[in-house]
């Protein structure tokens, strides 16, 4: 038997297999499209050149001379996941491992009869960063609910280890507000021409958190299986970019944040508290511009604290309740914070892709401004000022090289330091 097939026939069919098996590679491809992996990570190496008594500040004579230390760290370790679910929704996470995480495990003492204990093998924190659900109507106007970032300040909205040039993030910002600062809430965002928008309404802080090493920084956190949200605040962010390589960037955050805690009772005498919000206001300002040659990273920040006073009170009375986990100090009426980087590429006028910055880098911020019922913290206004390299032999990976001094008033001993550290920041798929 003898079977005929037509030229015009047989190319017809693998014409069909053909298109087929290209169809099939594109939805293959559509499908891993849909899927974003990626994350970052920084290792350091640290020595520091000043004392680590906590009463350094108290007797500063006493240590003077102290000898010097040193740390290894990983101050972040992040994995971010997102999947694109199509008409317009999608979804994000980031999980973030700080310090190197939590090591808990469970050991047979040999030498105490064989018991077995539970040891905790190393400190660190591990949060969820970002958990989110958007909504896409457009490239002006998406919705986002869930778990996200306050893009308030510079270094909150530009974490990502090769979006600053020192080995860990600039003192300043790191110091009086949250950071990176994420809370549970609703935001609306989008895209106009030159301009990008943000708006949140997010819980609001936590006084009885608040210090006066750090301001409102730990007012984000919550000791608790939940986050209290009695209180809610907003946050707003706008950048322009309308210029090639130059972003400028507006933002600020307006919220009540006493009494936003696991139980609405107030300590001590009711009468005087009766009255007290704990409204806190932050306004900044950064920006950046970028070519091939040159970087310079900027920023200005300005908080206040209404009814600093009373809740200083309120927080140090506090220490009558055994076990509770709030600082007991006083805090500031306001906090500020200005700093300015830049780095020269020393490797533009070649043809490698490789770039090795040279840096420079001051910051001069103050977490504690009295209100004229309050004792000023000498120690808490600081400059610090820096310099190094930043080698990138990829676009993902970063070798840093920083030192610098943190100079505090007269009466108080400076902090010279060194750091090295590596870094990466990437996405394995797109």
């Amino acid at each position: 038997m003898r079977i005929t097939v037509k030229l015009s026939t047989l190319y017809l069919l693998l014409a069909t297999l053909a298109a087929g098996t290209v169809s099939a590679q594109s939805d293959s491809a559509a499908t891993k499209s849909r899927l974003t992996v990626g994350g970052y990570g920084e290792a350091v190496y640290s020595r520091h050149f000043y004392s680590d008594n906590v009463f350094r500040y108290s007797f500063p004579s006493r240590y003077a001379d102290a000898p010097s230390y040193g740390r290894v760290d990983l101050p972040h370790a992040v994995i971010m996941l997102g999947y694109d679910f199509g008409h317009g929704w999608t979804m994000g996470t980031e999980i973030e491992f700080e310090h190197g995480g939590v090591e808990a495990a469970v050991e047979k003492e040999m030498e105490e009869t064989g018991e077995f204990e539970q040891e905790v093998e190393r400190g660190g924190e591990v949060a969820l960063e970002q958990f989110w659900v958007q909504k896409s109507f457009s490239r002006a106007f998406n919705i986002r609910a869930g778990h996200i970032v306050v893009p308030v300040g510079m270094i909150n909205n530009n974490h990502t280890p090769n979006r600053f040039f020192g080995v860990y993030r600039p003192e300043g910002e790191n110091t009086i507000m949250p950071c990176t600062w994420h809370e549970t809430g609703l935001a609306l965002w989008g895209r106009v021409g030159h301009w990008r928008y943000e708006a949140q309404v997010i819980p609001g802080l936590n006084a009885y958190l608040f210090n006066d090493q750090g301001w409102i920084h730990n007012g984000s956190a919550s000791p608790y299986e939940f986050r209290p949200a009695n209180r809610l605040a907003t946050a707003l962010r706008v950048d322009w970019t309308g210029l090639p390589g130059l972003r400028l960037s507006l933002s600020g955050y307006a919220g009540n944040s006493f009494n936003n805690d696991i139980t609405t009772s107030i300590y001590g005498d009711s009468s005087r508290f009766a009255d007290v919000r704990g409204t806190v206001l932050i306004g900044a300002f950064d920006f950046e511009y970028r070519n091939r040659v040159v970087t310079v990273r900027g920023n200005a920040d300005y908080g206040f604290l209404g009814d600093a006073s009373a809740i200083s009170a309120h927080n140090k009375n506090q220490t009558t309740m055994s076990g509770n986990p709030y600082p007991h100090t006083t805090v500031a009426q306001a906090a500020w914070d200005a700093s300015v980087e830049a780095g020269l590429n020393l490797l533009a006028w070649s043809r490698t892709s490789q770039r090795l910055y040279l840096f420079g880098r001051y910051d001069h911020y103050d977490s504690f401004v009295p209100s004229e019922h309050q004792t000023d913290v000498g120690w808490c206004e600081r400059q610090v000022v820096s310099a190094g390299l930043n080698y990138c032999p990829l676009p993902e990976v970063t070798v840093k090289a920083e030192a610098g001094v943190r100079l505090l008033a007269e009466q108080y001993n400076n902090e010279p330091y060194c750091a090295l550290g590596v870094t990466w920041t990437g996405f394995f798929t797109r």
